[in-house]
Formats: structure tokens, sequence, C-alpha cells
């Protein structure tokens, strides 16, 4: 198993816990000098709040440790491609790597739809790997889903 596997199976257990509460489920860890220092998952609707994504959460409680809103020496896995929301404020706590595991074709800004992350006109770009473990975090997006689209045609 690659460091980039053992980190982003770390964040398909946190997707995992989203999933069990009936969340959309995406993970994420954030990574500093090769330790886990924040986890987290989606809790947009448990929480009835629309910033409640995995990503977010991580980046709070990464800034609250590391007692910087710059995140310089972190990477940030995540199961999802990130929304514009979270693409834009990995952009603005400088995160200078992510790793997600598969694509949001519906909302994803790494290169889906739009590429927030490598926007050459912002002063901070994002270095993107992708794919890793793509197969296990886009099954677990489709479970989720067929479960989700069964249980609304009841």
């Amino acid at each position: 198993m690659t460091e980039q596997q053992y980190y982003m199976t770390e964040a398909l257990i946190e997707a995992k816990k989203a999933f069990a509460l009936k969340e959309v489920p995406i993970g994420a860890v954030m990574v500093r000098k090769g330790e886990i220092i924040a986890r987290g998952y989606n809790l947009r609707n448990s929480a009835k709040n629309p910033l409640c994504h995995a990503e977010i959460d991580v980046i709070d409680k990464s800034a609250k440790i590391v007692g910087d809103w710059r995140l310089e020496d972190c990477t940030l896995y995540v199961t999802v491609e990130p929304c514009p929301m979270c693409a834009g404020a990995i952009v603005q706590s400088r995160i200078p790597k992510i790793v997600f595991g598969t694509r949001n074709n519906k909302a994803g800004c790494a290169g889906s739809i739009l590429n927030i992350l490598q926007e050459p006109r912002f002063n901070h770009q994002v270095e993107i790997e992708e794919n890793v473990l793509q197969q296990e975090c886009a099954e677990l997006m489709r479970a989720f889903f067929k479960n989700f689209r069964k249980k609304s045609n009841m």
C-alpha cells in the first residue's frame, strides 16, 4: 500500500461515518509531517448547515491545531473532488497539495467543471493528485445514491 492509499483509506473511514448517518459519504483527513492532524466527514444534513462539508471541517480543525490560517505544510486527502466552496477554502488556506479519490462531475472544482485549485489568476495554486482508490471512493458514492433513490421512490 502506498502512502497515498493509506491516507485515502483513512479518509474512506471518515466517509463511511457520513454514510452511516445518511449523509453524502465524503471523508477527509489532513496530513502534516507524515501524521494525520485532523479528520472529518460531511454533516450538512445533520447540522442543517451548508458549510458542513468534510473539507471545511478538516481545514477548520487543522488551522486550530497549527495555530495559523496558512496550512502550507499540509496535504489534504478527500474521497471526492472538492466543490467550489471547498476548493476556494483550500486555495485560501494555502494548502499546497490535495489528493482525491474520485471526480465529482456535478460540482467538482479540481478539473471536472472548473479548476479553481489551479486558476493562474489566483495568488496560490494547488498540486492535485487524483484517482487514489478511485474505485472504492466511487463505489461508496454509488451505493449511497442508489440507496437514496430507492427510498425516494417508496
